[in-house]
């Protein structure tokens, strides 16, 4: 993987600019009604990458999802936001059955950043995410998994097993795949904010553009009524 450094601040910091909420996050109650009034909902589900920590509501990634899939013909989708500054794949589990309760058709989750900065047992992540997943799709949502990877702070063995955990379950799960959901951001001063672990609007606009709308638009092409 390039630019490994970018893993190492996303582990030590993650946690300590983030901290985790119990409550659900604000955009998920403003858009809970409108959402369930559309005919395609799509669920970002996830910590402060999906939040969008720093940055102006309409620069998140699932903002710019929203707009991108609009401007490609997809007028009927809503993606709603809900991500949580500071979440861990624990913390995600908890509060899932009130996400739940939005009925989402589609969820890209990003989730395990945090577990990793605290080093979290491996397997404990695992099957966390993996519960995660089974009860979306028991919820009639499809799920579209990325991964993420972090820099060596934590030794090898537990760097190549986290790493490992999401191709791991995309295979298992037969789940399409975003292998990295900060590439071609990562390290990169231009597309990160200060603190360099946030991507800023144009590191966001990079990742939708290149990592997550291609995934996106091939399932709902491939699935979609």
């Amino acid at each position: 993987m390039n630019n490994l450094k970018y893993g190492l601040w996303v582990i030590m910091l993650f946690g300590l600019m983030a901290c985790q909420d119990t409550a659900p996050p604000n955009n998920v109650n403003n858009t809970a009604t409108e959402a369930a009034q559309n005919d395609f909902v799509i669920l970002a589900l996830g910590d402060s990458l999906t939040e969008g920590l720093g940055v102006d509501e309409t620069h998140n990634y699932p903002a710019i999802l929203q707009q991108q899939l609009h401007n490609t013909g997809f007028v009927d989708v809503k993606v709603v936001n809900a991500g949580l500054s500071g979440e861990t794949s624990t913390g995600l589990l908890n509060r899932l059955d009130w996400v739940m309760q939005l009925q989402p058709d589609l969820t890209i989750l990003t989730i395990g950043a945090n577990d990793a900065m605290r080093g979290l047992d491996l397997e404990r992540t695992d099957d966390n995410i993996r519960t995660i997943i089974k009860i979306l799709q028991q919820k009639n949502s499809d799920v579209i998994l990325a991964g993420m990877e972090i820099y060596d702070n934590l030794g090898r063995e537990y760097v190549s097993g986290f790493k490992d955990i999401y191709p791991r379950i995309a295979k298992d799960l037969d789940l399409p795949f975003i292998p990295f959901f900060l590439q071609g951001v990562a390290g990169d001063p231009e597309l990160n904010q200060q603190d360099g672990i946030h991507p800023n609007h144009s590191g966001y606009q990079v990742i939708v553009e290149n990592n997550i709308l291609p995934a996106v638009t091939q399932y709902l092409n491939n699935n979609k009524p």
